[in-house]
């Protein structure tokens, strides 16, 4: 009996996923990111961006449940964004914050992969969080922001929480939410849930380490970078992932040079956010690269939002940070496959 071959290196490249219903959870996330921001810019605090921007990703996850299967998840990564960031804006207080910002960046990760792996979260994986907390912790702060930072991140997460399941509310209301939950994406057993859980942790450590030691400007770049890759569980899935990063990285840092090198107005840069986020939502799901064409000139708007750096440098910063994260991030791949997997981990449904 013949099988069908696996799918090429280049293949897996360029390949084209269906939208599926990508249009509603881009609307969703735009507004989330929107409001917030709206908000800080109308009580003249853009300097919180940073915290109301990393709650208002609660927005992103759930797209494929619906009803309380959606609030339930969406409320947990909620608290466990706002946790991140809270826990961030106390590292940042520290004089040693970019040394002490990566070993907890690293049990992060590992954390985020076991709970988002094991719980059949979407979108999979410990990016968001290892963004959040490192991003905040690179920022010097006071104890006096660290209550703020709570407040605003837990702000945004709530109102992404409505955003996010207030047609589910309807649905109730008018008696037609469904009975039963849909089906998750990711069904069955976990294989080596604990060995993908440290291997992420060990790319975060490793990348954040050299990044840190090399006196770039934001090794949460790297760090970030370095868990992409180990998203996937196959070598090949690895090196692809990390190709798409690599690839989608590059042509989003020339259209973030084409929106950040003019003077561009607070209120405009808001608008650009959500825009971008948007348009990320759109695409990443059906091809990573040319989602983070969208993701990449958000990510900087997001940090030059928040304070407004040097472009030429942000811009250097992320090219640089990313092509060492994602080469630190396939090695450990790489080197993960002589880890034996000990058993596998059955999983309850609603996990």
């Amino acid at each position: 009996m013949s099988s069908t071959p696996e799918p090429s290196l280049l293949h897996r490249l360029v390949a084209f996923g269906p939208h599926a219903g990508a249009h509603r959870i881009a609307v969703r996330a735009a507004v989330s990111m929107l409001v917030p921001l709206l908000v800080l810019l109308a009580i003249d605090r853009l300097e919180w961006s940073l915290y109301a921007s990393f709650g208002a990703f609660t927005a992103l996850y759930g797209r494929e449940r619906v009803d309380l299967h959606r609030l339930a998840l969406q409320t947990t990564v909620g608290v466990l964004q706002t946790t991140l960031i809270t826990l961030g804006a106390v590292v940042a207080i520290s004089p040693e914050r970019a040394w002490l910002a990566v070993p907890i960046a690293a049990l992060v990760a590992v954390l985020s992969t076991w709970l988002s792996v094991g719980g059949r979260w979407h979108p999979p994986g410990p990016i968001f969080q290892v963004f959040a907390f490192s991003a905040v912790a690179s920022v010097p702060g006071t104890w006096e922001q660290v209550p703020v930072a709570a407040a605003v991140a837990a702000s945004a997460a709530a109102f992404a929480l409505i955003v996010g399941n207030i047609g589910g509310l309807w649905r109730r209301v008018r008696r037609t939410a469904p009975l039963e939950p849909p089906e998750l994406p990711i069904g069955g057993v976990v294989a080596g849930l604990w060995r993908q859980a440290w291997l992420s942790g060990a790319g975060v450590l490793l990348a954040g380490s050299i990044a840190t030691a090399g006196g770039i400007g934001r090794p949460y770049w790297a760090m970030v970078s370095a868990a992409v890759p180990l998203m996937a569980v196959t070598l090949t899935g690895q090196v692809v992932r990390g190709l798409h990063r690599l690839i989608g990285t590059y042509l989003g840092l020339l259209v973030a040079a084409v929106l950040l090198l003019p003077e561009v107005e607070p209120l405009v840069l808001i608008f650009l956010v959500a825009a971008l986020q948007a348009l990320a939502e759109l695409f990443i799901g059906r091809n990573y690269a040319l989602g983070l064409v969208f993701v990449t000139p958000l990510a900087l708007l997001m940090v030059h939002l928040a304070s407004p750096t040097e472009v030429p440098q942000l811009i250097l910063d992320r090219g640089l940070e990313t092509t060492i994260g994602v080469l630190i991030g396939v090695l450990v791949g790489l080197a993960g496959r002589g880890i034996p997997e000990k058993r596998r981990t059955s999983l309850p449904s609603g996990a």
